[in-house]
């Protein structure tokens, strides 16, 4: 018999995660008219926004705006925010389908993958998302012991994420210092003796991931040079064709050459832009010391091919940004080889078939692609498959607004509600203001918690 939301039994939804994808679903949920329900969005860390507060560049503050819009969604009466919650740990997936009509995992994709070469386990050898969320300020990064006292940087990657590593390592701390980069990271970076960054794509560039806007951006630093090889610019019959109804690609093109045209200005960073070049080899000993490439070129569909003619890269810091792929949940289906929920259009699937009442959005459902935005039609996508299927949903047997909240007391969690979060949010900004920032970022989640403590709306533990 087909189920009938009402106000007073409404559609019970778990979101698992509260970045863009999982903010974005419950904002689809709300907005729709046709069923009364109420979402819990649940996230391991106290803090709600995921990638916009711990992946998002520290100096694309215009970027992080859109949290105001998140902001909206998390105060929104149909709406709880449940910080400091472990998926698997604190909540199960037992607990869920019992309190819950439907789950929608948006854990996003958290693990890097590795490049397979010799080397890559060296100190000094790290992934770019391990350095992001170091100069962000994320709880599991923080306390780092994070070094910048090497004159080269090799970054592994040619997309946005490659080239906000390059900007961060190629600005100065005064620049950086008008930002909300984690403090202990701007220490680091304020004592950096980096002159060179080296991003290097196995590929041409024409092949290159990143957007006009972050390209145009390496070019504008105040306090470096960009070097880009002419010769590493030529495209092949194929790499033209592929982008010549392309007109971002095109552009990106044109601003390379411009690149490479233009006479240095003896500024005391160099940003160097590689292409065609793979590293084969990371060499140190005890350390990276430098890293090996070889020379590409590209065949017939476009695959980098060896030359067999080598160079080697004086750096003390390997960042790679090759990829990223999500980590598996504790009793969800996986894919490890695709690194995401298996799923048909965000409807969870177990060998083929379909989970009832689970769901997925974001980079766990579809891998690592696109900006922030995508998310939003990404997870509308998926909701509108869960209202089709909500009148048929089995049931939870226990939904009710006491019930997890009460759940979470008895196993002793101190969970953050998003008037918590508040607390911590204007803590943040008054300190920021203080200094001329957009916030200061509290980085440990013990001190998120004291804080919270000390204006008493968290029992003293």
């Amino acid at each position: 018999m087909a189920n009938a939301f009402t106000q007073t039994r409404p559609l019970w939804v778990a979101v698992i995660g509260s970045g863009p994808s999982g903010v974005y679903s419950a904002e689809a949920l709300i907005k729709q008219t046709e069923i009364p329900v109420q979402v819990d969005v649940l996230d391991r860390l106290p803090t709600p926004y995921g990638l916009v507060r711990y992946g998002v560049a520290p100096d694309h503050q215009t970027i992080k705006s859109v949290t105001k819009v998140m902001q909206k969604v998390l105060q929104d009466s149909r709406v709880r925010f449940f910080g400091n919650v472990y998926f698997g740990r604190d909540l199960t997936h037992a607990d869920l389908r019992q309190h819950y009509d439907a789950v929608v995992y948006t854990v996003g994709a958290s693990a890097d993958r590795n490049l397979g070469i010799p080397g890559e386990n060296l100190p000094g050898s790290l992934s770019a998302t391990e350095f992001v969320a170091w100069y962000n300020g994320h709880p599991d990064y923080a306390t780092r012991n994070m070094k910048l006292d090497m004159q080269g940087v090799a970054v592994v990657g040619v997309g946005n994420v490659a080239v906000d590593v390059t900007r961060i390592l190629a600005k100065s701390a005064a620049e950086l210092g008008k930002t909300d980069i984690a403090d202990h990271a701007l220490k680091v970076l304020a004592g950096s003796q980096v002159q060179d960054v080296y991003m290097l794509g196995r590929r041409g560039p024409a092949q290159a991931k990143f957007t006009t806007k972050e390209l145009r951006e390496l070019g504008e630093l105040p306090q470096a040079d960009i070097m880009v090889r002419a010769e590493e610019l030529e495209l092949d019959e194929k790499s033209a064709a592929s982008i010549a109804s392309d007109p971002p690609m095109l552009k990106n093109q044109e601003i390379l050459r411009e690149f490479a045209a233009k006479p240095l200005q003896g500024k005391p960073k160099r940003v160097h832009l590689r292409f065609l070049v793979s590293p084969v080899e990371i060499v140190g000993d005890g350390k990276v010391q430098g890293i090996r490439l070889e020379r590409n070129r590209l065949d017939d569909n476009l695959s980098a091919v060896g030359t067999g003619k080598f160079e080697t890269l004086q750096v003390g810091l390997v960042l790679r940004s090759v990829g990223y792929k999500g980590v598996a949940l504790p009793d969800v289906p996986f894919d490890a080889k695709k690194g995401v929920i298996p799923n048909l259009g965000g409807r969870v699937t177990m060998e083929g078939k379909v989970v009832a009442g689970e769901y997925t959005a974001g980079w766990i459902k579809r891998g690592p692609s696109g900006v922030v935005g995508t998310n939003k039609a990404d997870a509308s996508e998926t909701i509108k498959l869960l209202l089709e299927d909500a009148p048929n949903l089995s049931p939870a047997p226990q939904p009710s607004l006491e019930a997890v909240t009460e759940l979470l007391k008895v196993r002793g969690i101190e969970f953050i509600t998003f008037e918590h979060w508040s607390v911590l949010d204007h803590h943040e900004t008054a300190q920021g203001q203080a200094g001329g920032r957009p916030r200061v970022k509290v980085v440990s989640v013990e001190e998120m918690l004291q804080l919270i403590r000390e204006k008493q709306m968290l029992p003293s533990s």
